[in-house]
């Protein structure tokens, strides 16, 4: 396992006192919690309830792709003559790596059911993993603009008590880094086992747009029970 120890404690921001919500947000390759810390006021959530959004750091790791520079990753990616790989190990640790920062929150005092997934790019994918395959339920689970590798195991493994978590899965026409063919088949995945994603897409590339982020707080806002603004 070259996963490095993880040096920093996530990035957390409360909308309001004493939060009844969680929403555990991963950024993507390279990036890191801080990424996605300046979006919370942009959502316009009101104060009560509050809502905590804890931005966790990946472990940093060599990332073939990249020449093997270390930064951070959830997974690692490689470029092989069969295409585009993703490192299943990293893929299950990170799973892990999020499914105990649920059970963290929970130790707080905010159950599953108060607690929504999300993340961009290998964030989201880690999301689906870790949300899809969690034991209890929750509230949501949110993926922007990810791939998802071994989308079909995923679906496979979906457990019951997630079976029809709300899902928002959203993504770029004009994407140059995860084709937009392959957040189709995602979405088409998922109808077929019986989810039922809201289904969102952007005339964007691998980005967040100002009525992505108005689509994202209105969803919030129903699946945590708060209104957005």
């Amino acid at each position: 396992m070259d996963i490095r120890p993880r040096d920093e404690a996530p990035v957390v921001t409360e909308t309001g006192p004493n939060p009844s919500a969680c929403v555990i947000w991963l950024h993507g390759l390279g990036a890191d919690g801080h990424d996605f810390e300046s979006l919370v006021p942009e959502l316009h959530l009101p104060p009560k309830p509050g809502v905590r959004f804890v931005f966790p750091h990946a472990p940093m790791r060599p990332v073939t792709i990249n020449g093997g520079y270390i930064m951070r990753a959830w997974y690692d990616i490689a470029m092989t003559p069969h295409g585009i790989e993703q490192n299943a190990d990293h893929v299950r640790e990170s799973q892990i790596i999020l499914q105990g920062l649920i059970e963290e929150q929970a130790r707080r005092g905010i159950p599953g059911e108060r607690i929504v997934l999300a993340g961009f790019s290998q964030g989201g994918a880690i999301a689906l993993h870790a949300g899809l395959r969690y034991p209890k339920p929750l509230a949501g689970i949110m993926s922007l603009s990810a791939p998802v590798p071994f989308a079909e195991n995923l679906m496979d493994e979906i457990h019951p008590a997630n079976a029809a978590v709300p899902v928002f899965l959203a993504h770029g026409t004009e994407d140059q880094m995860v084709p937009f063919a392959s957040a189709e088949k995602t979405e088409r995945l998922m109808m077929a086992c019986g989810l039922a994603p809201e289904w969102r897409v952007y005339v964007m590339g691998h980005s967040v747009v100002p009525d992505e982020i108005r689509d994202i707080s209105r969803w919030l806002g129903r699946v945590l029970g708060t209104e957005a603004g």
